[in-house]
């Protein structure tokens, strides 16, 4: 990307995407950037305007309807469709107006349920996926294939990638809609405030999983947007273009909550509800490619705690 490339970041306010921003911020002075207000972009003519408007060189398709394991079983219709047309308007909006490279982020949650560890690429749909996700996990494949077939098709150079479990500034606390780490930070922190002596979370603990801080994803992400040409089409040429994005090493859940624990210094007890379902047993991705091209994550998941905590207290002060 040169400096006055036009840039668009689709979802520039949520997590993903505000990291995006603020990464791309001071060095790319025109970023094209819409809020939810002022673009529905599941309205497909108006994504088609602002396309056509615009002219983008490059998209970060950072946009999505996203949640953890309540907010998936609960709303699958709106996951699947939502997630679906926003995609489907993006990527041919791009093919149509020639967008010279896009990123397409998916999640890890598109690999099967009983997936051999650690994930690579090349075990998308081998086997059945973890039914708690299985509608936002179809819209994120379908996305996948999509941008398979525009390049063979059409042409076009559009990677999908594959970030594992995320966290960090601007995250989404809310507990019926959000993501283990930040329903962990929320809990323990109310819990501490509120003199409680416990705090509840579901399952048992013993799932697995791996945390990438929104900031090195965003890394990544221009990381990969920035490698050379022929660099980034071999990166097009398996059966499904996409890229696994993550640290490279997971914990149990029970660890997790441990640590979000001590970075509160919350000091009552931790009550399990095996009652609830803990999701798919292990997911640690495969980053052997990432690594290939010369790119790791950098943020220790302590110090990338740490700070998200102190974002969520200055949104609690600031509300």
């Amino acid at each position: 990307m040169e400096e006055s490339s036009r840039i668009f970041i689709a979802g520039h306010r949520g997590m993903v995407g505000s990291a995006l921003h603020r990464r791309l911020a001071d060095s790319h002075p025109n970023l094209v950037l819409r809020s939810r207000a002022e673009l529905d972009l599941s309205d497909k003519n108006a994504v088609v305007r602002l396309f056509k408007n615009e002219r983008p060189e490059y998209v970060f398709l950072a946009a999505a309807k996203v949640g953890g394991i309540q907010a998936n079983w609960s709303y699958q219709g709106e996951f699947i469709y939502s997630n679906l047309a926003i995609q489907v308007n993006i990527l041919e909006a791009a093919r149509e107006y020639g967008v010279r490279r896009l990123l397409f982020m998916g999640s890890s949650c598109v690999y099967p349920r009983e997936c051999p560890q650690p994930i690579r690429e090349e075990y998308l749909l081998t086997s059945p996926l973890e039914t708690t996700n299985r509608a936002y996990a179809v819209a994120k494949i379908a996305g996948i294939e999509m941008c398979g077939a525009y390049n063979r098709q059409y042409g076009t150079k559009f990677l999908a990638v594959m970030p594992t479990n995320l966290y960090g500034l601007n995250d989404n606390y809310d507990l019926q809609s959000s993501h283990v780490l930040p329903a962990l930070i929320r809990k323990f922190h109310e819990a501490k405030v509120g003199g409680k002596s416990t705090v509840n979370v579901w399952g048992t603990g013993s799932a697995r999983r791996e945390f990438l801080n929104s900031e090195d994803l965003a890394d990544a992400c221009v990381f990969l947007m920035n490698l050379q040409d022929e660099r980034f089409d071999a990166l097009l040429s398996a059966d499904f273009p996409l890229i696994n994005i993550g640290c490279g090493e997971d914990m149990t859940i029970r660890e997790l909550t441990e640590l979000v624990k001590a970075v509160i210094e919350f000091e009552g007890a931790i009550e399990w509800d095996s009652s609830k379902p803990d999701g798919t047993p292990r997911k640690l991705l495969d980053v052997s490619r990432m690594s290939a091209l010369g790119w790791r994550a950098h943020t220790p998941l302590r110090e990338g705690i740490a700070l998200a905590y102190a974002d969520y207290n200055k949104k609690q002060a600031a509300a």
